[in-house]
C-alpha cells in the first residue's frame, strides 16, 4: 500500500492512495495540472486513477474536479448532500452525472482491493466524512476539516500504517490575526477546523507501536506555519500521559504546493 499528499492545505487539497490494483484520489481541490504533475512525480499515470472520494463539498476540496475528470473520466463518491452541492456548483462546468456514485458514512465501498470506508466528521458542510483506507493488510485515513473529534472519530482512526491528519491553526495566531470575528468563531468552533494543539491530543489517542507515518495537513496560509505545527504536535504527545514521544514517529507537515514523498508499506 502506498499514500502521499499531492497537496495539503486551507487552499486545497489532494492526497493519493494506492495498492497494488487501485489507485484513488481524496479530494481534487486544485488544478488538473497540479494533480497531474503530482501524480508524475510518483511514476502514477493519473489514467491509472479508479475514483475520486470527495470528503465535502467547499472549494478547497473539489476545485479541480470538473477539469480533470473531463480529460480523465473517473467515478467521483462522495454523500447524496455532497454531489447534490457539487451538481449544482456552477464553477466546475460540466460533469458527467453517470460519474458521481453515492456513499453512506460507515458503509464500506470496495474499489479494486481497496476497501473505503467514510465516516462522519463535524464541519460546517452538508454531510461531510473522513476516510479510511484498507487493501486487507494495511490502513491508511485521511482526517481532515475537523473543528473537534469524538470517540466515534477515535475509533476510526486505530490501528493505522499512516494518517495525514488536519494541524490547521495556532489559536493564538488566529485570535490576534487580521480575520473577523464571525470567521474566528467558525474555524474555532465545534464545526471548523483542529488547532495543533487538538491534533496532537488526537494523535494520542490513537499512537500504536506499529503507526509508520504521521503527516500533518491542511494548515492554513494565514494562521499557522509549518514549523509551528510540527513542533506544537510534537510537544502534545511528548507531555502526554501516553507511553509515547514524539520521536518515536516519523512526522512530517504537507506541503500546499507541492507533493510530499510517497510511503510505501
Amino acid at each position: 500500500m502506498r499514500m502521499a499528499s499531492i497537496v495539503s492545505g486551507s487552499s486545497g487539497n489532494c492526497i493519493y492512495v494506492g495498492s497494488n490494483r487501485g489507485n484513488i484520489l481524496i479530494d481534487a481541490g486544485v488544478s488538473k495540472r497540479k494533480i497531474e504533475e503530482g501524480l508524475y512525480i510518483h511514476n502514477i499515470n493519473p489514467k491509472e486513477i479508479d475514483g475520486i472520494f470527495i470528503t465535502h463539498e467547499h472549494s478547497d476540496h473539489i476545485n479541480g474536479l470538473g477539469v480533470f475528470t473531463r480529460k480523465y473520466p473517473v467515478h467521483i463518491y462522495g454523500t447524496k448532500e455532497t454531489l447534490l452541492s457539487i451538481k449544482q456548483s456552477c464553477k466546475l462546468g460540466k460533469i458527467d452525472k453517470d460519474l458521481f456514485c453515492e456513499i453512506e458514512p460507515d458503509e464500506d465501498f470496495q474499489v479494486k482491493d481497496l476497501t473505503i470506508k467514510p465516516f462522519k466528521i463535524s464541519h460546517d458542510a452538508l454531510n461531510p466524512v473522513a476516510y479510511r483506507v484498507e487493501d486487507g493488510k494495511h490502513a491508511v485515513a485521511v482526517a481532515t476539516d475537523m473543528g473537534t473529534y469524538n470517540d466515534y472519530v477515535v475509533s476510526n482512526l486505530k490501528n493505522l500504517d499512516m494518517l495525514l491528519l488536519e494541524a490547521n491553526h495556532d489559536v493564538n495566531m488566529l485570535q490576534v490575526g487580521a480575520y473577523p470575528y464571525h470567521l474566528k468563531q467558525r474555524i474555532l468552533g465545534n464545526r471548523g477546523h483542529l488547532s495543533n494543539e487538538m491534533s496532537g491530543r488526537l494523535l494520542c489517542e490513537i499512537l500504536h507501536d506499529h503507526l509508520k507515518k504521521i503527516m500533518l495537513g491542511h494548515l492554513s496560509k494565514e494562521n499557522n506555519y509549518a514549523q509551528l505545527a510540527y513542533e506544537t504536535v510534537k510537544t502534545e504527545i511528548t507531555v502526554s500521559d501516553n507511553q509515547y514521544r514524539a520521536d518515536d514517529f516519523n512526522i512530517e507537515v504537507a506541503k500546499r504546493d507541492e507533493s510530499s514523498t510517497l510511503v510505501e508499506f
